[in-house]
């Protein structure tokens, strides 16, 4: 993808642009990890580490297979099953279309900056119809991250019984990030109870409301630090199973 450049005649005389080039960036470069690491399909697997992008392993094919549903006629990257999941998520979350709007369409660049397109529809048009799907790809995220969350109690499952290692701590990281960006969701703050009218009748839904709340306010945040927590744990299972580097055992 790519940014929509054209003139943009505003008063500003502050460095506007800064945020939407880092964004571009960023998400650029995650892109092209994420596309270059599923087409692998090797090193993705250091016991007792597996890699979050691989994760479930659900083909017969796979280096660590949890879940074996495809037989072995499937002969790609095992990472093409599950891929989607995470992604759709990501790509429907409300913070992150915010984020890619503004920055690969300047769909408004900034606040006081015009848009780049003349005419603004929306997510009224296909493809943007379909983010209004973000609800579901969180129920499917949180299976997702249920399996996340097995893998990493399994990387604390050594050949001679627990253990902790660097590789452990990484994958808790991980999971713990993931977590926090998937309970701060918009998604998960309403259909725990930001759609009910009133909480009088509902004492325990307003805590977890309110807790949510409070954890969407840095959704954001969240949502930026699990993404280069999923490329760190990739890269640190990966350079284990090649041999580049060995992991630190703790105790």
């Amino acid at each position: 993808m790519s940014t929509i450049v054209r003139s943009t005649p505003t008063e500003r005389v502050d460095r506007w642009w800064i945020e939407p080039l880092l964004i571009v960036s960023v998400l650029t470069f995650f892109s092209i990890y994420a596309l270059w690491a599923t087409l692998q399909n090797g090193f993705y697997y250091a016991a007792p580490y597996l890699s979050p992008f691989y994760s479930p392993c659900l083909a017969q094919n796979c280096a660590h297979p949890e879940l074996p549903l495809i037989g072995s006629w499937w002969n790609l990257s095992p990472a093409f099953l599950v891929l989607g999941v995470p992604l759709g998520f990501r790509v429907t979350c409300y913070y992150y279309r915010k984020a890619y709007y503004r920055s690969f369409f300047w769909s408004p660049p900034a606040c006081a900056v015009p848009d780049a397109r003349p005419r603004f529809s929306g997510e009224t048009v296909f493809p943007f119809l379909l983010q209004n799907i973000h609800r579901y790809f969180f129920w499917l995220a949180l299976v997702v991250l249920a399996f996340l969350w097995w893998d990493t109690l399994l990387g604390f499952r050594f050949p001679n019984g627990f253990g902790v290692g660097l590789g452990s701590l990484v994958l808790l990281a991980n999971v713990g990030l993931l977590s926090l960006y998937s309970l701060s969701c918009h998604s998960c703050r309403h259909l725990c109870g930001g759609y009910l009218d009133s909480f009088a009748r509902s004492p325990l839904r307003y805590r977890l409301w309110r807790t949510l709340t409070r954890l969407n306010a840095r959704h954001g945040l969240f949502a930026w630090l699990s993404l280069f927590s999923v490329i760190a744990a990739d890269l640190y299972v990966r350079l284990v199973a090649m041999g580049a580097i060995q992991d630190i055992r703790l105790f």
